[in-house]
């Protein structure tokens, strides 16, 4: 009697990984989209506008910060799935969902403690080392969560 598994071809295997690939990837998308948002409910005006025509340095790096710390725990909760695509999914969604409220709170935090007011950064037309403080902290907050999720 044969208790091999059934034997999985390379077309179903390619197809499989390119549909993982591609569900992981609009979820990050969505997530950096909703990381921007919660950026942009932070920060005064439309955080796009800030950027794209007033050009401020400050909004910026503070965005890009942001999302490339949103980019850490999407990266880390897919590694740490172990190849489980619905359970990979979701551990995804929340584990950025957790990401972005921890870098919420975290900037929230850090605005009382070290009286460093985003919101009065931003509307600094010259870049500011506030602006590299808060970015490093946003970037270390993804990253300390990225590495609690594996």
């Amino acid at each position: 009697m044969n208790t091999a598994p059934p034997a999985t071809s390379f077309a179903e295997v390619l197809g499989h990984g390119s549909l993982a690939i591609l569900a992981y990837a609009i979820l990050g998308v969505l997530l950096l989209v909703v990381g921007f948002y919660v950026i942009d409910l932070a920060t005064p005006g439309r955080l796009s506008k800030v950027i794209r025509a007033e050009r401020n340095p400050n909004a910026t790096l503070l965005a890009s910060s942001s999302l490339a710390a949103v980019g850490l725990i999407v990266a880390a909760s897919i590694w740490s799935s172990g190849g489980v695509l619905r359970e990979g999914l979701l551990a995804t969604l929340v584990f950025g969902l957790v990401g972005i409220v921890a870098q919420t709170l975290g900037m929230v935090v850090f605005d009382r403690v070290a009286g460093i007011s985003v919101r009065e950064l931003v509307q600094e037309p010259t870049l500011q080392p506030a602006a590299l403080l808060l970015s490093v902290t946003h970037f270390v907050i993804g990253l300390v969560t990225a590495v609690a999720v594996i």
